[in-house]
């Protein structure tokens, strides 16, 4: 259970994550508290918009429709990374959901399938509607992905929440899909791994503990960052990543010359596997991006 942020210290956290954050005029007193309370607060919730276009998205998230008026969300990131604040406090954007699955939240255990609608989450989850059409086809740039990341690290941050604090719309309320076109385990696992940077406190040394065993091998290869794929890069991994583009109908190769090595060949395979993964134009181009490595499943050798 936690209070919910100022809108001052919501802001700072933010940009205290490397965020580049626009305010919309008057967000930080834009809500809905009149329809209720805003707080305890258990998590953040990630959404996706169903719509085209930054301006008309962030409009939209701001004002809301007759339906439903907004605030949408208390942020909308949008495909270039930037997170655009559109209101603070109770917003119109979890409706109700499974208070078993905010049970879950509050104790970080995994999620329940979400079954009922009983539950009041406008009330405790931190919102951010991210622009994407919703159709499984609409990229989602890495900028943007990381910018979501960033988001919800920084709230977990503040209140000491791990990743399991941190849900798609899709396991809070029955019929709900929304975030499409990545699951949300993904999304956890890289908030754990920015959480992870954290440098710990200073504090007299710790006594030696037991070393422990190594942990287990990832099954496929974690994303190296887009700086690795460079032409001549040299590795096990360039060779399993040319097995897999072959076994999934997307190999281009002309040569089977220094097959760890990468070339012109791996190019065309990988732009061919991005443009299979539903990206188009400069999104489908060489060099790989974390959703498509990830749906690859490359061993890891």
């Amino acid at each position: 259970m936690a209070a919910p942020l100022t809108a001052t210290q919501f802001l700072a956290a933010l940009r205290a994550e490397g965020l580049t954050v626009v305010e919309t005029l008057g967000w930080a007193t834009h809500n809905r508290n009149h329809k209720g309370p805003w707080g305890p607060v258990h998590g953040v919730m990630i959404h996706h918009t169903v719509t085209k276009g930054t301006a008309a998205t962030v409009r939209i998230c701001r004002d809301g429709y007759a339906a439903l008026p907004g605030p949408l969300c208390h942020g909308v990131i949008a495909k270039d990374g930037t997170v655009h604040l559109v209101g603070y406090g109770r917003a119109n954007h979890a409706g109700l959901g499974d208070d078993d699955v905010l049970r879950a939240v509050i104790a970080e255990e995994d999620l329940p399938s979400d079954n009922e609608a009983s539950t009041d989450g406008n009330r405790h989850f931190y919102g951010f509607e991210c622009e994407n059409l919703g159709d499984g086809k609409d990229p989602w740039p890495d900028v943007q992905l990381e910018a979501i990341e960033k988001a919800a690290a920084a709230l977990c941050r503040h209140h000491g929440w791990g990743e399991d604090s941190v849900i798609g719309h899709l396991e809070w309320q029955p019929g709900k899909v929304d975030p499409r076109g990545f699951t949300m385990s993904s999304m956890r696992a890289w908030i754990h791994d920015l959480l992870a940077d954290d440098e710990p406190p200073t504090q007299p040394p710790a006594p030696p503990k037991p070393t422990p065993p190594a942990p287990a091998k990832p099954r496929y290869a974690p994303f190296p960052g887009v700086g690795w794929f460079t032409v001549g890069r040299k590795s096990p991994i360039v060779l399993a990543m040319r097995k897999r583009l072959i076994a999934v109908g997307c190999g281009r190769y002309q040569s089977t010359k220094n097959p760890d090595v990468i070339g012109s060949g791996d190019k065309a395979s990988y732009e061919a596997w991005q443009r299979a993964c539903g990206f188009t134009g400069k999104a489908a181009q060489w060099p790989p991006g974390r959703t498509t490595w990830d749906a690859l499943k490359v061993p890891n050798v």
